[in-house]
């Protein structure tokens, strides 16, 4: 029965600053990036509520437009009965009935220029609409400009870190088959605490490397010693010893 070798701490506090080298390099082209992918995502969320706000006011004016047709179609009715009404008063019999058309006419009148005066309304809503559509467009135009400017920026930085991006992450990859599991996962949890991406510092100076929390010598000796995991009391970061720090190389 073949048996798993046990690692010493020496051995795990290697592969960890192993793997914290190699993802340092990792941020490093992140931060060649910038806030650029942020940016680009910003951009494009911000161009589609344009468009949606685009295809909303033509909609708007779409509905209008199909109101103003409506309303000129009940002109022409109200025009048509006008002249119906106007040839029936030619043969009325008596005042009585020519009231009552006059009356109808009357009416049809009234409707005729109420629904002018929808049609004029109307025709301002829409003319107030299309500005606002005009400057939807200006608007999305310069933001896709902007953003093809930002995406053309951040392809450029792609191509130029690819290979030594990807040759990382496999580098890193492969690290973290070598890293214990739970140190693996203090690690994680720890790096992802600090924007700098920080989880293993070196004592510098009797402080840590990471927050410059003065470190004891006592605590000191023991990081030396390598017998045992030591994190910072301060900031929780693992330490370890500038000469464990500067052994590891990476390429």
């Amino acid at each position: 029965m073949s048996t798993v070798k046990e690692f010493s701490v020496e051995e795990k506090l290697s592969s960890l600053v192993k793997l914290q080298k190699i993802e340092s390099k990792m941020d490093e082209i992140q931060v060649l990036k910038g806030e650029l992918p942020m940016e680009v995502r910003d951009l494009e969320d911000e161009i589609q509520g344009l468009n949606s706000r685009q295809t909303r006011i033509e909609e708007e004016i779409n509905g209008i437009q199909e109101f103003i047709n409506q309303k000129k179609n009940a002109i022409k009715d109200a025009e048509a009965l006008v002249k119906k009404y106007e040839k029936q008063s030619e043969n009325v019999k008596n005042s009585r009935e020519f009231e009552a058309i006059n009356k109808e006419i009357e009416m049809q009148q009234l409707e005729v220029k109420l629904a002018e005066k929808h049609i004029k309304d109307a025709n301002e809503e829409i003319a107030e609409k299309v500005q606002h559509l005009e400057k939807a467009r200006k608007n999305i135009g310069n933001k896709e400009s902007v953003l093809k400017n930002k995406k053309d920026e951040l392809e450029k930085i792609i191509a130029a870190n690819e290979k030594e991006e990807k040759h990382f992450e496999d580098r890193a990859e492969e690290a973290r088959q070598h890293v214990d599991e739970r140190l693996l996962f203090s690690y994680d949890r720890i790096r992802k605490n600090y924007r700098n991406g920080l989880a293993v510092v070196p004592v510098e100076r009797d402080a840590c490397g990471g927050c410059f929390y003065a470190i004891p010598p006592q605590k000191q000796s023991e990081i030396r010693q390598r017998k045992k995991v030591i994190v910072c009391e301060n900031c929780g970061r693992i330490l370890i010893d500038e000469d464990l720090a500067n052994s590891v190389e990476i390429k």
